[in-house]
């Protein structure tokens, strides 16, 4: 009996392409299968939650996840990183500056322990995950391709600031295309400004995001639904008053 995406709780998006809404969060994981390769977007928020993410997509894509995209440097979408390292570890990508924040001994990683408790994740498993961070061998400046076989390629974008000072977009080419966002884009709330965002540059950055993907592709948010070229302009008009920004 054929496994399909839907039997595993993740949403299909297109052929190869689909996304997984976390539970406590309501945060986005992305998966992008070529013949070759798997390329996770974002890993969740904790060890346990990025191992069950890495077992689902092993067996919707047939082999490990080879690529590990991550969209910014906070909690709930990295601290399941260390579950897809080891042997046949995936090669980690984030947009420039983010190895700093996951650097041992810097106040990075304390900061993100110490917002995910306050978010209420259990202490013990903050502290694992703080610990396990992995290195970013791969920091996005400008654009890079991934070939995942068969015809699949993938464009990561480092496109910010904006929610943060290292939000990377993936960029998966199809009719339609589809969009990763990260927390540049949110659907189920109001964008969140924390002390770590550029909200002078963040309308900039879905403009880029919009130039990216165009009228017709799906926009995965960091959190919420799917939405589309409509929402996601709407949101850059929204940020530029609310922020001050002239466009």
């Amino acid at each position: 009996m054929t496994v399909t995406w839907e039997d595993l709780g993740w949403e299909r998006l297109t052929a190869g392409v689909g996304r997984r809404r976390l539970p406590v969060w309501d945060c986005t994981a992305g998966l992008v299968v070529g013949s070759d390769a798997a390329l996770m977007v974002d890993a969740g928020s904790s060890l346990g939650e990025g191992a069950r993410l890495r077992a689902g997509a092993r067996e919707l894509a047939g082999h490990h996840v080879t690529h590990l995209a991550l969209t910014h440097p906070h909690f709930d979408h990295v601290f399941g990183a260390a579950a897809f390292a080891g042997p046949r570890g995936a090669e980690v990508y984030g947009a420039v500056g983010t190895d700093a924040v996951f650097a041992r001994g810097g106040q990075g990683r304390e900061a993100l322990r110490s917002d995910a408790v306050a978010e209420g994740l259990d202490a013990r498993a903050a502290r694992e995950a703080a610990d396990a961070l992995v290195r970013v061998g791969h920091e996005v400046r400008g654009e890079c391709t991934l070939d995942l076989g068969g015809g699949r390629r993938v464009l990561l974008a480092d496109v910010g600031p904006g929610h943060t000072a290292h939000d990377l977009a993936v960029l998966v080419p199809g009719d339609p295309a589809v969009v990763f966002c990260g927390d540049l884009v949110e659907e189920s709330g109001e964008p969140q400004a924390g002390p770590d965002a550029v909200p002078a540059r963040w309308p900039a950055a879905l403009d880029r995001l919009l130039d990216l993907g165009g009228e017709d592709a799906l926009y995965v948010p960091g959190h919420g639904a799917v939405v589309d070229a409509g929402f996601v302009r709407a949101q850059r008009d929204a940020l530029a008053a609310r922020f001050g920004v002239s466009r």
